[in-house]
């Protein structure tokens, strides 16, 4: 798909006078130039280029191919036959993207499978608060996040988001599962068909009047750095909500929880030279890719409204309502993103959440006893754990699919 090189994009978008001038329509205004250092990242060196501009070129034309010549649907078949990191791509798909699969499910040589198998083990023990803040935290900021509420929005998955949340969330389950990268896991296997549906989304979305209207400017949408603006509500934020609650986190497992994110966002597809090598390296990516381009958009909070309404409804019989839903919610993100998000305040239960929330994680740790555990601390805990519930039964019996749609108009 040669109209997705990067020259040619530049032209087309007239980004080549944007760069220089950084005009205020462009979402790139909403950021500081790219200054972060090639010098931070696991490749230790690099060409520097703000990833604002960069995409993943070979799957693009790949899979825009295969969405142009009609082989969606046989590449779907087959792809759903493809579940374990160890197994070989399916012989029925097209030679060209078995090729690319066979290419892409390579770990980098800088993998350390000691430090993933350690990951895995920290997953396991940190699962309640991991799964948490990177289910609801990390949703409740994707949907403040305008490029990525509005690319859901408007992508096929927006029509119905009970199955976007379930494929979104598949990619997440096999990060956090013990096996993620061992032969009977599945990281490998979703991380390559989430790069196939990114580049699905590259091809499509451009050619939506809706998306097209709102997107500032933008004319591809999923960047190396909107990739890396979500790595950072999900890893980076994790961890340091983990740090604020005053969890345990020994210095193996943290360096060991960083490098599971860092070799699957190399594995979708992001270059080494954006992929940052220690926790202070990402937190100073962060700060100058996520943080500033935080906003509210009309799709963003409807796509919150409809994301807590899910999870309030699933927990019902759990006997949390919305109410503490949105409390919960709030507590996680803050009262700056949960505003942009509109999630409607909820003082009761964010008086109480707030009280109660670090006298858990303590209890939890051993370094409270029970007696001074309020009561009502449990009615969040059941929040807490039904929240969970809701993000793992989502995804089950679902499987990420390359789309050949937009979202149908009046949807």
């Amino acid at each position: 798909m040669d109209g997705l090189s990067r020259r040619n994009m530049l032209l087309a978008g007239g980004a080549l006078g944007a760069l220089g001038a950084l005009g205020a329509a462009s979402p790139v205004s909403a950021r500081s130039l790219w200054t972060w250092s090639p010098g931070d990242s696991v490749a230790g060196a690099g060409a520097g280029v703000d990833p604002e501009w960069v995409w993943d070129e070979e799957v693009d034309r790949l899979v825009a191919s295969v969405i142009d010549r009609g082989d969606v649907p046989k590449v779907n078949e087959q792809l759903r036959t493809w579940t374990r990191n160890d197994q070989a791509a399916p012989a029925g798909l097209p030679q060209d993207v078995r090729e690319f699969i066979d290419k892409a499910r390579q770990l980098p040589s800088w993998a350390d499978r000691e430090k993933l198998e350690t990951a895995a083990a920290f997953n396991k023990t940190r699962g309640f608060y991991l799964n948490v803040l990177n289910g609801v935290g990390g949703g409740m900021l994707s949907t403040a996040i305008p490029r990525e509420a509005r690319a859901v929005y408007y992508s096929k998955g927006g029509a119905d988001m009970e199955d976007r949340v379930a494929k979104t969330s598949m990619l997440g389950f096999a990060v956090g599962d013990l096996n993620a990268y061992r032969a009977d896991g599945d990281c490998v296997v979703q991380a390559v068909k989430t790069r196939m549906v990114h580049a699905a989304v590259r091809h499509l979305l451009p050619k939506s009047p809706a998306w097209s209207q709102v997107s500032g400017g933008q004319k591809i949408p999923i960047s190396q750095a909107d990739i890396l603006v979500t790595w950072h509500s999900l890893a980076t934020y994790a961890m340091g909500k983990l740090l604020e609650w005053k969890v345990p986190v020994s210095p193996a497992e943290s360096d060991a929880y960083l490098h599971l994110w860092q070799v699957t966002v190399h594995m979708l597809g992001v270059q080494d030279q954006y992929i940052p090598k220690t926790w202070d390296a990402a937190n100073a990516q962060s700060k100058q890719v996520l943080d500033p381009i935080l906003t509210s958009t009309k799709e963003g909070v409807e796509l919150t409204d409809i994301l807590l309404g899910q999870l309030a409804e699933q927990t019902s019989p759990g006997g949390i309502d919305r109410p503490l839903c949105n409390a919960l919610a709030r507590y996680l993100v803050g009262d700056r993103v949960a505003d942009m998000d509109r999630i409607p305040e909820e003082p009761f239960w964010e008086k109480t959440i707030a009280t109660v929330w670090p006298k858990l994680v303590a209890f939890r740790e051993g370094l409270l006893p029970l007696p001074l555990v309020p009561p009502l601390a449990w009615t969040v805990d059941e929040a807490a754990r039904q929240y969970i519930l809701a993000f793992l039964t989502k995804g089950k019996g679902t499987a990420i699919e390359i789309p050949d749609t937009n979202r149908p108009s009046g949807r």
